[in-house]
């Protein structure tokens, strides 16, 4: 240790870590006692020179072992622990790592740089009389077992004795266990060792054609045969990570890739949240409903992204499908799954950013005499909301003119309920499905379709939920709103569009956009 700076010496010596215990220490070890990047060469040096005297200790190890390189046992009793350790140097037979067993050819036990420094690392602690104070970490003692009986798989089914199907029986792995005991005497105390190397999967056998049990399970948005509807075929179409749960095959074959194990654990994610909402009027805890959300987000996103319904029924099937959705915290969620990924402040940041927008368009629409003053100093308020709103569709406009019986193109974003007016016939007589808002003065809805969805506490974020259920719901744009949603989309959720995508009037409209922020 003279050779350390006095950082490293303090540092090991606060740890109460002399020469013997230096040696001893692995990656993570180094990593707790001086973490961070400035510790970098530090790490290293200690590292590279743990290594160096475990490799000059190896050598004299395998030098001691010569000339014999292999133990050949011709049966299993023949890997019995040694009993005492009055040896001073290690000895011939814990040098040798392989079993010979009479019917398969020799088993290996694994060994790599990490372990070889820790049974070097014993020995040299033996001849000081510390033997007892050398472990093996637990991720290397689960490394050696898991890639011991990997390997002894793999030798068996390689053998080409006709047994390519079968793993290794019960005494070719007590014997195993013993001789990875011999290897490594460090590990004597383990008295689960012969249990630990005896978890294995037992084969399976393959079994004949047999009739399906029980009710045939359906697909996700498949109909019940009662219901009076009929099934979309292409729902049973669906890419392998969907969430369709397709029929057990009736093949024979046990054997399954790691595509059908998710897509199995895709459709249960997707039965326990079906679980949470199977009473009428039960509310599940909103944190458990988002961890079964995002366990069950690739099958869910690859089913809804590929358009096996049509865009009118999408809204309503999904929603049969996952009630959930209904809340619009749940589809804002889901926005920040879909475009933020693993950002937890993606949601966050997306607010900032639809207020900060919402105050540079009252200027904008001042600019271009489309909002009149006074605007209402509230700017989370509900009159400046609308009149914002209202305001968008001319500020940022589509060449498409929308339907006859629409009226404005802001009735796409939001519709301000005359008094008395029933919301339901409205909705029965809106020519659009895409989300709305309905305010009626003191109280704001989402409405999808023709089906009012929620309650929102404030009509200012109704804006962010709209967006968050078209792409939740992997709904289109309407041609006479698309221009401002598609500047939305870039300037507040800050998901960009392809130049290949962008239409003439959003390409003029974001140069004008950009031109004013820009002065």
């Amino acid at each position: 240790m003279d050779d350390l700076d006095e950082t490293t010496r303090s540092v090991l010596q606060a740890a109460d870590v002399d020469e013997w215990v230096l040696e001893t220490l692995s990656r993570d070890d180094l990593l707790d006692l001086f973490p961070g990047p400035q510790n970098f060469m530090r790490r290293k040096k200690l590292w590279d020179g743990i290594q160096t005297k475990a490799q000059s200790q190896n050598a004299v190890n395998e030098a001691a072992d010569q000339p014999s390189a292999i133990a050949v046992l011709s049966s299993p009793a023949q890997t019995s622990t040694p009993k005492s350790l009055p040896q001073t140097s290690t000895p011939k037979s814990l040098g040798l790592k392989t079993v010979k067993m009479p019917n398969p050819p020799e088993y290996v036990v694994y060994t790599d740089s990490e372990l070889d420094m820790v049974r070097s690392q014993y020995f040299e602690l033996l001849r000081n009389g510390k033997g007892s104070q050398s472990k093996m970490s637990k991720e290397l003692f689960c490394r050696l077992i898991r890639n011991t009986v990997t390997s002894m798989v793999a030798i068996l089914r390689a053998s080409g004795s006709g047994q390519e199907q079968m793993y290794p029986s019960k005494s070719e792995l007590r014997a195993v266990a013993e001789k990875i005991v011999d290897y490594y005497p460090m590990l004597r105390d383990s008295s689960d060792m012969p249990y630990r190397v005896q978890n294995i999967k037992s084969p399976r056998k393959r079994q004949g054609r047999m009739p399906q049990r029980g009710v045939p399970k359906r697909s996700l948005f498949q109909s019940s045969p009662d219901d009076g509807s009929h099934a979309s075929t292409a729902s049973t179409n669906v890419s392998v990570a969907s969430t369709v749960i397709h029929p057990d095959s009736d093949d024979g074959n046990s054997d399954f890739s790691p595509d059908q194990d998710s897509r199995k654990t895709q459709a249960r994610h997707y039965k326990t949240l079906q679980m949470m909402y199977s009473k009428s009027n039960s509310k599940p805890n909103k944190s458990d409903v988002a961890q079964i959300l995002n366990l069950e987000f690739e099958a869910r996103r690859a089913f809804i992204d590929s358009d096996v319904t049509k865009e009118e029924d999408r809204a309503a099937k999904i929603m049969d499908a996952y009630p959930c959705f209904k809340d619009p915290q749940h589809a804002i969620d889901e926005l920040g799954r879909i475009l933020g990924g693993t950002n937890r402040t993606y949601i966050d940041d997306t607010n900032k950013r639809w207020e900060t927008f919402c105050a540079n368009v009252q200027f904008y629409g001042l600019w271009k005499k489309v909002l009149k003053p006074p605007i209402s100093a509230d700017m989370h308020g509900a009159d400046f909301t609308i009149a914002l709103l209202k305001a968008l569709p001319s500020l940022f406009p589509s060449p498409t003119p929308p339907p006859k019986r629409l009226g404005g193109a802001s009735e796409a974003l939001i519709h301000v309920l005359e008094e008395n007016e029933d919301p339901n016939t409205y909705l029965d007589k809106r020519p659009l499905s895409s989300p709305v808002l309905l305010y009626d003065g003191s109280a704001c809805i989402l409405a999808i379709g023709k089906f009012p969805v929620s309650a929102l506490e404030e009509v200012f974020n109704g804006m962010v939920a709209l967006m968050a259920y078209y792409y939740t719901l992997h709904l289109t744009y309407p041609k006479c709103i698309a221009t401002v949603l598609s500047v939305i989309q870039t300037e507040v959720l800050h998901d960009e569009i392809h130049d290949r995508d962008a239409t003439t009037a959003y390409k003029k409209a974001m140069t004008e956009w950009r031109s004013f922020i820009q002065k």
